[in-house]
């Protein structure tokens, strides 16, 4: 077994020990579970990097059995000297604070109370770097009293706990990057991420999807750029953006209504090396409140990704939005609030305008749409496609399978804009393509890697294929009304037969003899309604 396929069955029996640990304690399926396992997770991942790199700083802690009673043997001087040499992305967990210290621990009274002060003191003195803020400013910090959420047998709920940290080391593969901690992260929410939790609830964009979307983004290598998602959830676009983009060419931006979404995102980007935007990521209301500003004015990004909510009652602040402030932000409309079912407001069409007005000048952005979207033929959907073409920053849809989200029956397209696009668009129709599996209660439709590969290729060299791709210009755009849908410009293909005379009378007389013996079974048809409907007392 390689090193990281065995690290991954390690980390994912992690993942389900704990979760039996919750279980046993009364908080399986419970809304504070994945609070509880989330932060232990974190906590052992921050652990485990801070040990490897303080060995990076001070070989000879490599030949030690016992790291943490090494380090809590220095000079507070000495010690101090390697916490100032060590990497600002990595969190300080002081020896006394290690799981190793915990472990060691188990046996003193009270251990909940050691338990939930080790975490607090970690988060207390990270908090810096390491905090979500809110869009009033306030810090939401790394961890919180996890004891709290049992309602008795705290001190074993804990001991349990920290018995399943101590069973192997992340150290061997902090190395690896996005590909091992994508998969780790997707296992470890996978229960978490579903739409049960309330209208805000989170959901995972498919990673298939977030590889394309990022992909038909960035074609070519590019460097200290921003890259921002206005409605970010877990993070799965960001990270496979700045995955593509470089670690380290990138900051990373984002706003989100949910303090779980933020919380998972921060987790994300602990993960996948990207600390250094901790600071930048908002817990708050986009459209109504959206916090990224540049000298008073909202800032401009290089790259933005979104999979924003489609539908959502925001008629509390509807009102608020439609102000002269807001009339450049949101130029094609605000939804109005309908008599009946508040809950289906197209709020998407105020994350669409607000991403257009949020690009740089040479801004890119792909954003998830309802199929719907790309074909309406009046209201705001209309008049934000007429903005997008007369503008000549669109640059390409892409129509997915259908199903290609497991948790919504609607069907989705990808728009992709371009402040500098110069070329004709590439309308991709991909409806036709994948396979159909059942996930949960669920159908979703899956793609290969060659499906995913053709869409990305097809995309970025604008290559046109029978029935799959086309491209357009942006007057065949105005002269189709600002259809986006690739059908609808595919060549309609009329195939040619040769048949002598005696052929085609012999096929008429065919369709005659087909014809009269259809109307003859309309009519019985009839005939036999109509002797129902008057034994029934009717007269038709």
């Amino acid at each position: 077994m390689n090193t990281t396929v065995e690290f991954e069955s390690k980390t994912k029996a992690l993942i389900d020990n704990l979760k039996s640990v919750c279980a046993n304690y009364g908080l399986g399926n419970d809304g504070n579970e994945f609070k509880i396992i989330t932060q232990v997770f974190l906590y052992k991942f921050m652990n485990d990097k801070f040990i490897y790199e303080m060995k990076k700083l001070e070989p000879s802690l490599n030949d030690i059995d016992n790291v943490e009673d090494a380090l809590e043997a220095m000079s507070q001087e000495d010690f101090e000297g390697l916490l100032m040499l060590l990497d600002t992305d990595t969190a300080i967990v002081k020896p006394n604070q290690s799981i190793a210290s915990l472990f060691k621990r188990q046996n003193e009274s009270n251990f909940a109370d050691i338990f939930d002060e080790t975490f607090l003191s970690i988060a207390s003195q990270n908090s810096e770097l390491f905090s979500v803020v809110t869009n009033t400013g306030e810090k939401v910090v790394l961890f919180e009293n996890l004891s709290k959420y049992v309602s008795d047998n705290r001190d074993e709920f804990c001991l349990a706990i920290v018995n399943k940290l101590v069973s192997f080391s992340f150290e061997k593969i902090f190395n690896e990057k996005f590909d091992f901690f994508a998969t780790i992260f997707e296992y470890l929410i996978k229960d978490y991420n579903t739409n049960s939790g309330g209208k805000y609830a989170e959901y995972f964009t498919p990673h298939a999807v977030s590889k394309i979307m990022a992909r038909c983004l960035v074609s070519e290598a590019v460097d200290n750029v921003s890259i921002y998602d206005p409605s970010a959830g877990s993070g799965t676009l960001l990270m496979n953006l700045a995955h593509v983009i470089g670690e380290d060419n990138c900051s990373v931006y984002s706003q989100d209504i949910s303090q779980k979404s933020s919380n998972l995102l921060r987790l994300n980007l602990i993960l996948n090396g990207l600390v250094h935007s901790i600071p930048n990521i908002v817990k708050g209301n986009t459209i109504s409140d959206p916090f990224h500003r540049d000298k008073g004015e909202l800032s401009k990004f290089d790259y933005i990704v979104s999979n924003p909510p489609f539908k959502l009652d925001f008629s509390d602040y509807r009102d608020d939005l439609d102000t002269r402030a807001n009339s450049d932000r949101f130029f094609a409309g605000i939804p109005k609030v309908p008599n009946k079912k508040m809950d289906s407001m197209a709020i998407y069409l105020l994350f669409i305008q607000h991403i257009m007005h949020s690009l740089s000048a040479k801004g890119k952005a792909a954003i998830v749409v309802p199929t719907g979207f790309i074909t309406a033929q009046s209201g705001i959907d209309k008049k934000i496609r007429e903005a997008m073409v007369k503008s000549k920053i669109l640059s390409g849809v892409i129509s997915m399978p259908s199903d290609i989200f497991a948790t919504t029956g609607t069907n989705v397209s990808v728009i992709f804009l371009d402040k500098q696009n110069t070329e004709d668009i590439v309308l991709i129709d991909a409806s036709g393509i994948g396979e159909t599996i059942k996930d949960g209660n669920n159908q979703r439709t899956v793609l290969t890697f060659d499906e995913e590969e053709k869409i990305i290729e097809t995309f970025n060299q604008k290559v046109a294929i029978d029935d799959f791709s086309v491209n357009v210009s942006y007057q065949e755009l105005e002269e189709k009304n600002y259809s986006f849908s690739a059908g609808q410009y595919f060549e309609v293909k009329i195939e040619y037969s040769e048949i002598t005379h005696t052929e085609f009378t012999s096929k008429m007389r065919g369709f005659e003899t087909s014809l009269s013996d259809f109307f003859k079974q309309s009519e019985e048809l009839e005939n036999k309604i109509s002797s129902i409907a008057k034994n029934l007392g009717y007269d038709l």
